[in-house]
């Protein structure tokens, strides 16, 4: 039987407690994060375990799990994990901040039944940020573990005023840890299904003739996306260059005959 999309664990973890550890982290102990193609903004991280052998602290390694200094230094983390019998390989503090955008990809390494599975734990959740996950909102809160299948598509917008703090941890699978993934919470709140600000402009090329014809005679990809941003802004509906190839990617006959009609 092959994994859910996602699932809320039933369990619990210290939420004060950690609070109190990321409070400790010292602000030049962030890194901007590895894949510098991802992401626009501020998206950095404090490794607290990784191999031994990564190029960074932050990056994927083969090596055995090696204990980070924020680790070893704050018995809080391990505290505020003491409920979870996890055989952890990576475990990252990832910050997103305001205005930030992780765009659309896909962790290969994450697929398979044998591939690790990562958990997300936000610590730190403004309310107008946004984790998509194969095209639904993931209602992700503060203190909760949540699984992922991050080898499906995924990005994040941060529209908050604040960072956003997620505790990523990477562990191998196991018997109890798959149990509760499938198992998941029977209260979990269904993800958001509600339209992003491209969509509805989709939308409105499709009714409204004349937008499509100022977007229908533009040949250059490059002009195309710059006149499709500034005539959905004149709207009030705000996408990224990166959303915008990406729609492009995934349905590049679907979207081409949408400009075309």
């Amino acid at each position: 039987m092959s994994r859910p999309a996602f699932s809320r664990l039933p369990v619990t973890v210290d939420l004060p407690l950690l609070l109190q550890a990321l409070a400790a982290i010292a602000d030049d102990a962030w890194r901007s994060h590895f894949n510098t193609e991802y992401f626009s903004g501020d998206w950095s991280g404090v490794a607290l375990i990784s191999a031994a052998d990564a190029l960074t602290e932050l990056s994927p390694g083969r090596g055995a799990p090696q204990q980070r200094a924020p680790w070893l230094d704050d018995d809080r983390w391990r505290q505020g994990l003491r409920d979870l019998p996890l055989e952890i390989v990576s475990a990252r503090l990832l910050r997103l901040g305001p205005g930030g955008q992780i765009h659309e990809h896909r962790d290969y390494d994450l697929d398979g039944p044998d591939a690790d599975r990562r958990l997300h734990i936000p610590l730190l959740s403004p309310p107008h940020v946004d984790f998509w996950l194969d095209g639904q909102r993931m209602p992700m809160q503060a203190g909760e573990c949540w699984f992922l299948d991050l080898a499906r598509r995924h990005r994040v917008d941060n529209r908050d005023t604040s960072a956003r703090v997620h505790l990523v941890i990477d562990c191998r699978p196991g018997a109890w840890l798959d149990q509760m993934i499938d198992q998941g919470l029977s209260s979990t709140p269904q993800p958001g299904v509600a339209d992003t600000a491209l969509q509805r402009f989709q939308r409105l090329v499709s009714e409204d003739v004349a937008l499509a014809l100022a977007l229908r005679t533009l040949d250059d990809p490059e002009v195309f996306i710059s006149q499709a941003r500034a005539l959905a802004a004149e709207r009030g509906l705000r996408f990224s260059r990166e959303e915008l190839l990406a729609a492009m990617r995934n349905g590049r006959r679907q979207w081409h005959e949408q400009w075309s009609a």
